[in-house]
């Protein structure tokens, strides 16, 4: 069994792959704003980029911690895993879950600074109605159900094209283009561009991202039962499931 990474150094992978994460949303809506006009092609290159930056950096970072990117997901790993006493602990959950909200405020100072953007303007984007919530639902219930059912199932190694893919759909198929990473919702407050959240919706779309967390969970015990604790199940990062990940 390979030796987990120290806490820091895994910290440290959460931090640097979320604020790559929002650099990649919010560089490529920047860019697709400034290419065309055609607001349909703008949400088709943010999807895209979305797509192949995600999956590059779960294949990257997961290795070392697990590239979970966000809180939510963080949080169904440590839920899941808690009676068998070979999953995430809290005192991973506690640096976890800062450094991928600071690396995601950074990400997305980055992505201003590098289209010369003011490095923090708040949107103006406001999001706020019952349908968008009701999509952050479906997208963070979806994407629980995904990287807990992979890890589940021994399927990790497909992790990063089956979570960048179902990323990419959601970007889509859910009417709010499927934020579902309360990190993520946050930093894109800070910018207000294409992809940016007025700071008044910020909390009610992580409450919902919350809400589809616990659906997520509870579908991945009603399909898959009760995990049992073996040894095979202890990872390299100290129970982040091998897969794990984001979104936007």
């Amino acid at each position: 069994m390979t030796e987990p990474a120290p806490l820091g150094r895994r910290a440290l992978a959460e931090l640097v792959g979320t604020a790559a994460l929002v650099a990649i949303v919010v560089g490529s809506g920047i860019q697709a704003t400034e290419l065309t006009r055609d607001v349909g092609i703008q949400l088709l290159a943010n999807s895209l980029a979305t797509v192949f930056g995600l999956g590059v950096l779960i294949a990257l970072l997961g290795p070392v911690s697990g590239a979970h990117f966000n809180p939510v997901v963080t949080l169904a790993a440590w839920w899941t895993g808690r009676h068998t006493g070979d999953r995430l602990s809290l005192r991973a959950v506690a640096a976890y879950v800062p450094a991928q909200i600071a690396g995601g405020i950074g990400g997305a100072i980055l992505a201003n600074a590098m289209f010369a953007e003011p490095l923090i303007r708040f949107s103006t984007h406001e999001r706020s109605a019952g349908p968008l919530w009701l999509g952050e639902v479906v997208a963070t219930a979806g994407l629980v159900l995904l990287v807990l059912g992979l890890a589940r199932t021994g399927r990790q190694n497909i992790g990063p094209v089956a979570v960048a893919s179902y990323i990419g759909a959601a970007y889509w198929f859910t009417s709010s283009t499927s934020f579902a990473n309360p990190a993520v919702t946050i930093a894109r407050a800070f910018s207000d561009t294409f992809a940016g959240i007025a700071p008044a919706s910020v909390p009610p779309f992580i409450a919902f991202q919350l809400v589809g967390a616990v659906v997520g969970v509870a579908l991945v015990a009603v399909l898959f039962g009760r995990p049992q604790a073996t040894a095979d199940d202890v990872t390299a990062s100290h129970g982040e499931p091998e897969l794990t990940t984001v979104n936007r």
